[in-house]
């Protein structure tokens, strides 16, 4: 007997996806509630799990193509797995040397585009993903291929060439000038179709500041152990800019904001929008409630999002909604730029690289470590006055911050 396997429910507003990566192929063992195939949406990568225990069935969609939710995409029959098949148990016990391999915190090449169950695979067996082979469409990677690599880790032996490898291009001749074609994600395709949508309905206005860092460094140089021991994790500078938002959206409503038709839907909540950056773009989950969370449940928060992100393991509903957004792109370097604002919201802060810059104070130049800060907001909504003046507050908070204790 054949059972359907059919594209789940993928979230609110999300109604397509395509065909990432096949995590099963016809004829070998599958086990209940395993991940068959992995479907990038909108917005996630999501697994679809088999219904039943059986062996894996017909591939109705070929990979790169597009589901609807509930569209049958395989089948899954009764029986046993063909002669030379792997059983499950063997294909997904715990590798010996798991407890050498690094932990899922341990950053993985962001570059190699893995699906969710690749990337555990690789986190789970220690193995590097840049050294082994794939075989799967483009020259991915596979479970199969982790697998096969971390077999021959174990016993010592180079790792096995794949049966249907990726074709290699031929090698360029002197002087050549060659070109790729490759299609764009349902990411990057969300992404740019967003950004373009923003530039086009809102009246984008970037308003500048500049800040001078020196007492928050001061801040975490001074009490960075002790917060990371009564806390268990690093006093960052995101919770510093996330507390100083929430002043500067308290006292600017409208920086909180959004337009609804001929309507302005104000927040009584600070829920911000971190933008992080994950294998196959950017994607900004929310911490939400940011207005009542302490300063090392934001870390938190952002540290395991950032764990998320890198996994492929970020949901739904860790994107829903948001009232406004962070963008770090001093991280990668970046001295100033103009964010866009991130649909339906009506602003976003963007901060940057710290530099030592010399500045005057009291009549002297003296060097400091600052930032510059952009406030990118819809003028539809938001007048000058009070984008300069939510940024003014953010710039304040964060050069004394003892406002934010005090709410000031």
């Amino acid at each position: 007997m054949s059972i359907e396997v059919k594209v789940p429910a993928l979230g609110e507003s999300v109604t397509e996806a395509t065909i990432g990566e096949w995590l099963k192929q016809p004829g070998e063992a599958v086990a209940m509630d395993e991940p068959i195939a992995s479907l990038e949406t909108d917005k996630v990568a999501v697994e679809v799990p088999s219904p039943v225990a059986g062996v894996m069935g017909e591939h109705k969609v070929k990979l790169g193509e597009t589901v609807s939710v509930g569209a049958v995409i395989a089948t899954i029959e009764d029986g046993v797995p063909a002669a030379g098949a792997e059983p499950v148990a063997r294909r997904e016990a715990p590798q010996p040397e798991a407890e050498k391999a690094p932990g899922p915190s341990e950053p993985v090449d962001s570059t190699l585009t893995m699906s969710p169950a690749v990337r555990r695979a690789v986190l789970e067996a220690g193995v590097d993903p840049t050294t082994i082979r794939g075989s799967g469409k483009d020259g991915r990677l596979t479970k199969e291929d982790v697998l096969s690599a971390a077999k021959a880790k174990r016993d010592g032996a180079p790792a096995p060439a794949v049966s249907t490898p990726a074709p290699s291009p031929a090698p360029a001749q002197s002087g050549e000038r060659r070109t790729e074609r490759v299609k764009m994600t349902r990411l990057r395709q969300t992404i740019a179709r967003r950004l373009k949508s923003a530039q086009e309905e809102a009246a984008l206005l970037t308003t500048f500041n500049d800040c001078d860092m020196s007492a928050v460094i001061a801040a975490r140089e001074h009490y960075k152990e002790l917060f990371a021991t009564k806390h268990g994790i690093k006093l960052g500078f995101m919770s510093f800019f996330a507390k100083a938002a929430v002043l500067a959206l308290k006292d600017v409503p409208a920086a909180n904001a959004q337009i609804e038709g001929d309507e302005i839907v104000y927040h009584d909540f600070v829920d911000i929008s971190v933008a992080v950056s994950a294998p196959n773009g950017l994607v900004v989950p929310v911490v939400r409630d940011c207005d009542k969370l302490s300063f090392a449940q934001i870390e938190q928060a952002i540290a395991d999002y950032g764990k998320k992100a890198k996994d492929g393991t970020l949901t739904m509903a860790d994107m829903t909604g948001g009232t406004f957004t962070i963008s770090n792109g001093g991280v990668f370097g970046s001295l100033m730029s103009t964010p866009i604002i991130n649909p339906p919201q009506s602003a976003v802060l963007g901060l940057h690289r710290i530099e030592d810059r010399p500045v005057v104070r009291d009549g002297q130049v003296v060097v400091r470590p600052m930032m510059y800060l952009a406030l990118s907001y819809d003028h539809r909504l938001i007048d000058g006055r009070e984008a300069v003046t939510a940024l003014k507050i953010i710039k304040e908070a964060i050069e004394d911050p003892m406002r934010i204790l005090i709410d000031l």
